[in-house]
């Protein structure tokens, strides 16, 4: 069984602890300053569906989803058992994205309000990107062995792709903190520097870091056991030509 390589070690550490401090900021900015996402006239229901929003974006998507790309790195077993585990993971991350994109259709502005910037249609494209990406790893985990030769071709575009997609995701909230901040600075007069000002500065620079260190820990080499390597060097051998 391949061990831990105490280069991943660190960087899986500073992961956890990122996304800690990115879900804690999300959850104080939603609960705590709850009139901000919504007009004084809006209904209860409303502002449910609101604060539901960057909940399910943040810490179901983007978080659920950078633990999934993790689970190669660090979980014990077999290849199919991180698979299976991976799997599942990136099914509630696609759950909560499409959930969490459900939520805003649910107010009063309806559906074709709410596309109207680059951070939603950027929200579209990641969730249509990511249910493929789901797709494609589901139907090749349970055909497995019809399709052996199709995965080792698609592997590098699958973890490309996969990759490219939470990238996306992080960018996309990104532009909705952005948007969000922007709205609140000119039309509802928020302070620059005030407590919510500095939350939603905090929370964007959080996911900056996160989404560096799951990268870096996803393209890093796992350090390999010697079983592994002996198999290794026993298939190159047995591919040589007898002189």
């Amino acid at each position: 069984m391949a061990k831990v390589s105490t280069t991943l070690l660190p960087l899986l550490f500073f992961a956890r602890i990122s996304g800690l401090l990115v879900a804690m900021l999300v959850l104080f900015w939603a609960l705590a300053f709850k009139s901000s996402f919504l007009s004084h006239s809006a209904s209860q229901e409303d502002l449910i569906y609101s604060v539901l929003h960057p909940l399910l974006m943040v810490i179901g998507f983007i978080l659920i989803s950078g633990e999934a790309i993790l689970v190669h790195r660090w979980l014990p077993g077999s290849r199919s058992l991180k698979k299976s585990v991976h799997l599942c993971l990136q099914g509630v991350a696609l759950a909560s994205g499409i959930f969490g994109i459900w939520t805003r259709f649910q107010g009063q502005d309806g559906i074709v309000a709410n596309f109207y910037s680059l951070h939603s249609w950027m929200g579209l494209i990641c969730i249509f990107l990511f249910g493929a990406q789901w797709m494609m790893g589901f139907l090749s985990f349970w055909h497995r062995g019809e399709m052996r030769r199709a995965r080792i071709r698609v592997l590098p575009w699958h973890i490309f792709l996969g990759l490219y997609t939470y990238g996306l995701a992080v960018a996309t909230a990104e532009t909705g903190l952005l948007e969000k901040l922007t709205f609140l600075q000119t039309n509802r007069n928020l302070a620059k520097r005030c407590a919510e000002s500095m939350i939603v500065n905090g929370l964007g620079l959080g996911l900056a870091l996160l989404s560096g260190i799951v990268i870096l820990a996803a393209v890093s080499p796992k350090k390999q056991s010697h079983h592994y390597k002996t198999k290794l060097v026993y298939s190159d051998t047995k591919t040589l030509p007898s002189q």
